[in-house]
């Protein structure tokens, strides 16, 4: 069985494991490719700053997760084309299909990324124009009958094929896939395309005058393709399926069953799951993963040991089809528990309708088992994975149970993911998640967010004010959002927006979402009137955070309409993430516990050399001016002419700048340093110093900001940011730093 998936970054072990068996591929099949370009795969998934790109890797991996092809997809969002990078199986591989199935994949993420067309390089199948035997010139050959058949053809009457040097040959033809769209490929565009391939793919190879000359060559419009030679254009396969997305992990807790407790008004009921496998099984959209079992050191990390010991002897305990429920609630007192047993489930629980029976501990079991299975999944690479579990578990703490519940899945699961990463749980269950607020209400590394009805009227009543925002370390990252008795769903829709505002401020690597369906129309245990098209919302906003996600299942006991609702969120929830990009814009994020400081401080001269040299984009000689700055700013105070603007976050130093009047001027400013530490880098932190650097600068009277930087191909996302940041290009000084290397100088006027 073959499963292509897209890699979105080298943060899991799993995913690590996976680059490098593509770049084995790499130095297998290319052994021309210079293996900086190689070893830089992982740095490119996650900065598109560096070849000003948007990077995305595609895998096809079989059932062992050997990976057997690959794709690197790059995408130009500014201009609007995708280019296809590498496409490669393993060494030995060829036919089966795999290279078209890889191919479609590449077409259809171009089309998801909404690029006006895909372009890559092809070597020549004329051997008058490629030097080289005929074994290499019938591959070519292959190679762009295979293209053909999408109807991806090389342009022609362009200088794209010019030799760089005299001695180069076998220049590359580029190849344009319209991607199945009807409109001609027009000349500014393609110019705009070809000029920024060579500049940055081809940086260190292609000088300025070069890429002049090719840009200029491109003179038809609209540009003309090269004729059909190996297809006949009726015979062009159109392959592009805008609705491609990856299957969700389905994790059932087959044997829930089991806990089915009689009594009437008691809807926490089998149906339930069976109702929503009815409306999401058929679609096509999940696929079963295998439940597996976990120690019970996962479960204690969480909740006490004692309180875990207690449900297992409890219901062992109990005769079958008898249920035992709390009546007497004792403060607790640790050291002098009661010794009555239908005395001391009050001891252990927070509520009088969640009963102990025989098989309670063993259907909650399962269920945190298939939860971890889920979390696992999404550990091995999968986007979204979907744990189908009762009974529930977001109302038990570490110490108690209730509401149906007895172990917390999703803090569980949580728990598991977070020694991966953060990770920020998302509570939308029409009751307070009071259990993993209980349980990580100390920490700072799990961010705990619930949307659910006020505790005034809704269950559990003690916990879910807005004021309870965690403890110690803890202190603001407990989020409580309760909601009035009746609303509209567009209210519920903006404090999910602000939910998700929250959430990605917060940066976590992994999402849990506690999913209640209780907030329906009609269901028995709320208010609210949410429907399927609502759920939909949900899970397309959800979904276009664009983070690893499991879906731990909650409430919801509205039979009739269960499955429908499911169904709705999980559409919303897996189109949005198949059309989600790595480019998200951070610009408006809230930094909780930013802290802005202007005086230095003894420890800052080392400080600052750690940070810029853990940036890797200085050398030595700049690392030891940066730290003689500060040095000197501490040793002379003002008189040096060196100010600073430190940002710390939570103490630790994240990005400075250093900034002085320029002398013998009136209102003018040199910006002699910014730097950014690599973990805040795409966060919008930059953006933040330079404007607090400004806001200072005008408050001393500077009305004009200078800054310089290299001419080289390396420093194109820093000339980049300064533009966005308002910066105009006033002067090019040539050859400045070395023969090549110019002094790009940039301007920024104030009012």
């Amino acid at each position: 069985m073959l499963m292509i998936r897209r890699i979105y970054d080298d943060v899991l072990p799993v995913n690590r494991e996976i680059i490098k068996q593509v770049q084995q591929i790499l130095r297998t099949r290319f052994n021309h490719a210079p293996e900086e370009e190689i070893t830089q795969i992982g740095e490119k998934l996650r900065n598109p700053f560096k070849q000003r790109f948007r990077c995305t890797l595609l895998v096809a991996q079989n059932l062992r997760r050997r990976v057997l092809g690959f794709a690197m997809l790059l995408h130009e969002p500014e201009i609007g084309f995708s280019y296809l990078d590498w496409i490669a199986l393993a060494s030995g591989r060829s036919g089966g299909g795999l290279g078209s199935a890889l191919y479609d994949r590449v077409r259809s993420e171009a089309s998801l990324l909404g690029a006006k067309g895909l372009f890559f390089e092809c070597l020549p199948d004329d051997p008058k124009t490629c030097e080289g035997d005929e074994a290499m010139i019938k591959q070519n050959r292959d190679r762009l009958r295979f293209y053909e058949r999408y109807g991806a053809r090389p342009i022609s009457g362009t200088g794209y094929e010019t030799p760089i040097q005299p001695t180069d040959s076998c220049m590359p033809h580029l190849v344009y896939d319209g991607l199945d769209q009807l409109h001609p490929l027009r000349r500014e565009f393609t110019r705009k395309v070809v000029r920024a391939i060579l500049e940055r793919k081809y940086a260190d190879y292609c000088p300025p005058q070069y890429v002049d000359q090719v840009v200029a060559s491109i003179k038809d419009d609209p540009v003309q393709l090269r004729l059909y030679r190996y297809v006949k254009p009726e015979a062009v396969r159109s392959a592009v399926d805008s609705r491609s997305m990856e299957q969700i992990a389905l994790v059932v807790n087959e044997h829930h069953d089991i806990h089915h407790v009689h009594e009437r008004g008691y809807v926490e009921a089998p149906v339930r799951i069976k109702s929503i496998l009815a409306a999401i099984d058929p679609g096509g959209l999940f696929a079963r993963s295998k439940p597996r079992p976990f120690a019970d050191k996962y479960i204690t990390a969480v909740h006490d040991t004692d309180l875990v010991n207690y449900l297992r002897r409890a219901c062992e305990e109990m005769p079958e089809g008898k249920s035992l429920y709390p009546y007497i609630f004792p403060i607790r007192n640790k050291t002098r528990p009661p010794k009555e047993p239908s005395v001391l489930s009050g001891y252990y629980c927070i509520d009088t309708f969640t009963p102990i029976n025989r098989n309670a501990y063993r259907a909650a079991r399962s269920g945190v088992d298939r939860a971890l299975t889920a979390a696992s999944e999404i550990l091995a690479g999968r986007r979204i994975a979907y744990a189908l579990v009762r009974p529930p578990g977001h109302h038990a703490e570490r110490r108690a149970f209730g509401g149906f519940c007895y172990f917390n899945n999703n803090a569980i699961a949580a728990q598991y993911l977070s020694s991966h990463g953060r990770v920020a749980i998302l509570d939308i269950d029409y009751h307070h998640g009071n259990g993993q607020q209980d349980i990580f209400y100390r920490r700072a590394d799990v961010l705990t967010i619930s949307i659910h009805g006020h505790p005034k009227f809704a269950y559990p009543y003690f916990t879910g004010f807005e004021d309870e925002r965690g403890e110690g370390e803890g202190e603001g990252f407990n989020w409580n959002l309760p909601l009035p008795e009746s609303l509209e769903p567009n209210q519920y829709a903006k404090t999910l927006e602000k939910a998700i505002a929250r959430i990605q401020v917060f940066r976590p690597q992994f999402l849990v979402v506690a999913l209640g369906l209780d907030t329906a129309k009609g269901d028995p245990t709320g208010t609210w009137n949410l429907l399927a098209k609502d759920f939909e919302t949900h899970g397309r906003m959800i979904g276009e955070m664009n983070l690893p996600t499991l879906i731990v299942q909650e409430g919801g006991y509205r039979i009739r309409t269960l499955g429908a609702n499911a169904f709705g969120f999980f559409k919303g929830l897996a189109a949005a993430s198949a059309r989600a990009t790595e480019g998200q814009n951070h610009e408006k994020e809230q930094m909780h516990g930013l802290h802005w400081r202007y005086e230095l401080q003894a420890e800052d001269p080392e400080r600052v050399r750690r940070l810029v040299a853990i940036t890797g984009f200085f050398n030595p000689e700049e690392i030891d001016i940066a730290e003689e700055l500060v040095r000197e700013r501490i040793s002379e105070g003002e008189i040096s002419g060196y100010f600073f603007v430190m940002a710390e976050h939570y103490g630790r130093l994240v990005g400075y700048s250093c900034y002085g009047p320029i002398a013998g001027s009136a209102n003018s400013f040199d910006l002699y340093w910014i730097a950014v530490h690599p973990d805040y880098q795409r966060r919008g932190m930059g953006r933040r110093l330079i404007k607090e650097t400004e806001r200072l600068i005008h408050k001393a009277g500077g009305r004009r900001i200078y800054v310089d930087t290299s001419q080289r191909a390396q420093y194109t996302s820093t000339r980049l940011f300064y533009e966005r940041c308002g910066y105009r290009l006033e002067a090019m000084l040539t050859d400045f730093y070395a023969p090549g290397d110019g002094k790009a100088i940039y301007c920024k006027a104030m009012k």
